[in-house]
């Protein structure tokens, strides 16, 4: 089912045919333009809150700026579906998220107007200032960079830093700040505060109007005027909010609060913007979810909601007869809970993702032992081994592809000092939908290296559980990375025991050829042994749970009678699980025919996780035809 666009927005493929449009007739094109995704949302699926509220903000942007020569940069790219689909992308945007569809994010080789990839938050500015030092040194004085950052993407310590430099680099930019108090979920901590006393302060913005008119009649008479009447307008807004201003004291000339709803005004304020030499702030208030009432009552829950009848706003959800495995992020939150229970000195750190991880369970039941520290990961193992020194086991909960954001925290701050934090992996291995910028490829990689660091990957909700259990009582720094989506035991709340660092288990006895297969990829070698054993073939199968201590008299096992090993992961080749199995066969003079399955070195696109897994051939089908392969090759090439 195609989405048919409204009347105006048919006409609109690119940001040229936008500009042929009147002033009077933007409204309505925002208005086609946010039906437009709620309809297209409601049928395939994706990302919702966010684009809804920046459409006004969209449609002003490529009304004002020279796109793509002007460099527009989203932070994240949840908020670009608006921008997609002005962008010569409306007639494939049902493809948004779908193997082998356009990317849910901007991606530089998608189109010409997205002009740097995103889909970790807080990078915007440090991408825009690029830019613009780039076209400062190549002399081109006319060229806008503009880069459109959320509120909660604020938090990332990363923005702070390009700010702190784009105050002194004196380049055409424009930072627009997307002022929504959301980012997932509700933001927190001190800078949304700040921003709630700027927004709300009703002198301030009696007079913020009168101060932009007096600077624009004073303009005109050159940089000195320029100068005085700048230091006057620092002077006035740090009275009125009775505290300096945290934007003008990084040296970025702050201009707002103002609508974000309203496309005029904004596109009166973003020509004017386009005047004033030298780095800028615009504070744009929106609402995320804007124009669908559900949407912005309920802001978590619809920032990404699947499909759903947008006439009802009921969510599709699929009804069993039976009951279904829970997520493996809900079996983490429970058991948390559990385990916090019994063991006093458990605390529970996620940044910015309670819902997404389940944390929020526990913040709900013991709020003063749960946190949430904003869009800030590197902060968030610091502060967790801050608190581990202090005698307490924190348990921080970071997906697996925002970890990368902190490996020198944990490198730095945890291990080298063998501190006992848990690193709870979520969404490891491919994320599905969201693609390259979320896949949790790497983990396994990134932390094998690293002295004193458990690492593993539970099969299971049960094993998932004992591996919590196991970690809440181990003196030193321990990872568990798990995947997202379901599990596969509806019963799951199963007594928890300890399992032994390093110890692996044997799922199948066999014959000719081993499978070692580490995490939940594990119950695809299950369903690919049921698939062999019809064909005749008996293959081993072992659930080797820890990539570091590997179970060593469980190796000596495997290579001492087979001479033919598979290795399986949800993680990459390059010195993954497979990897350290090859090391350690070398390492003890085994030798045998080892394959690897796993993500491949490349970029491997989005699609659901299954698709995914068939295209780099581990799937259950994958399995069962390396095992046939390696078995016997040259049956399987006739």
């Amino acid at each position: 089912m195609l989405i048919e666009p409204g009347k105006l927005l048919a006409q609109i493929n690119s940001p040229d045919e936008l500009k042929k449009f009147s002033r009077d007739q933007l409204v309505q094109i925002c208005e086609e333009l946010r039906q437009y995704i709620i309809d297209s949302v409601s049928v395939y699926g994706g990302h919702f809150g966010a684009s809804l509220g920046v459409v006004e903000l969209t449609v002003a942007l490529h009304y004002v700026l020279n796109t793509p020569s002007d460099q527009l940069v989203w932070d994240v790219g949840h908020q670009a579906y608006g921008h997609k689909i002005l962008t010569g992308r409306r007639g494939e945007f049902h493809t948004n998220r779908l193997y082998k569809g356009i990317s849910g994010f901007p991606k530089r080789k998608e189109s010409e107007y997205d002009s740097f990839g995103v889909g970790h938050s807080s990078t915007s500015i440090s991408a825009a200032l690029g830019m613009a030092m780039a076209s400062k040194y190549k002399g081109d004085d006319l060229k806008q960079h503009v880069a459109v950052i959320g509120d909660g993407s604020m938090t990332g310590g990363m923005a702070f830093e390009a700010m702190n430099h784009a105050g002194i680099s004196d380049t055409n930019m424009i930072i627009i700040l997307n002022d929504n108090c959301m980012s997932i979920d509700p933001n927190v901590g001190a800078l949304r505060d700040y921003l709630t006393d700027i927004t709300t302060s009703q002198t301030y913005n009696r007079f913020k109007d009168d101060l932009w008119r007096i600077l624009g009649k004073f303009s005109k008479f050159g940089s000195s005027a320029q100068e005085i009447i700048s230091k006057v307008e620092g002077a006035v807004k740090s009275a009125l909010l009775k505290q300096s201003n945290l934007f003008e004291s990084l040296n970025l000339r702050y201009f707002g609060p103002v609508d974000g709803h309203d496309v005029n005004h904004l596109v009166e304020v973003l020509n004017d913007l386009k005047k004033i030499p030298g780095p800028k702030i615009l504070h744009c208030l929106t609402v995320k979810g804007k124009g669908y009432d559900l949407a912005e009552k309920d802001q978590t829950k619809w920032h990404a909601p699947g499909k759903f009848d947008k006439i009802t706003g009921e969510i599709s959800k699929k009804i069993y007869d039976t009951p279904q495995p829970p997520k493996y992020q809900d079996v983490f939150g429970h058991t948390l809970v559990e385990l916090a229970e019994e063991d006093d000195k458990i605390m529970g750190i996620t940044p910015a993702m309670p819902s997404g991880s389940s944390m929020n369970i526990m913040m709900k039941a013991m709020p003063d032992r749960a946190f949430d520290v904003g869009i800030a990961e590197q902060h968030a193992v610091t502060f967790s081994a801050g608190l581990a020194t202090q005698g307490l086991k924190p348990f921080c909960n970071i997906y697996s592809t925002f970890m990368q954001r902190a490996y020198d925290q944990v490198v730095h701050d945890v291990c080298l000092q063998n501190l006992p934090v848990v690193f709870c992996l979520d969404r490891a291995g491919f994320a599905g939908a969201d693609g390259p910028t979320h896949h949790g490829a790497y983990d396994i990689a990134y932390f094998r290296c690293i002295p004193n660091l458990v690492i593993s990957a539970p099969m299971n909700e049960e094993e998932l559980r004992n591996m919590m259990f196991s970690a809440s009582k181990y003196e030193g720094p321990y990872s568990i990375r798990y995947p997202r989506g379901q599990g596969v035991m509806p019963d799951w709340r199963t007594p928890m025991r300890e399992i032994p660092t390093g110890q692996g288990r044997i799922i199948k006895e066999g014959e000719d050829v081993a499978i070692l297969t580490l995490g939940h990829i594990g119950n695809y070698a299950i369903e690919a042994c049921e698939k062999l054993e019809k064909d005749g073939l008996n293959p081993a199968h072992y659930d080797m749970r820890f990539v570091k201590p590997l179970d060593e008299s469980l190796l000596h096992e495997v290579f001492g009678k087979f001479k033919k090993v598979i290795t399986v992961e949800d993680g990459c080749l390059m010195g993954g699980f497979g990897s350290a199995v090859l090391e350690w066969m070398m390492d003890h003079n085994y030798q045998a025919q080892v394959k690897r399955l796993g993500i491949p070195d490349e970029v491997i696109e989005h699609g659901t996780q299954l698709e995914l897994h068939r295209e780099c051939g581990f799937d259950p089908d994958g399995i069962a035809q390396a095992v046939k392969k390696l078995a016997d090759p040259i049956s399987v090439e006739k």
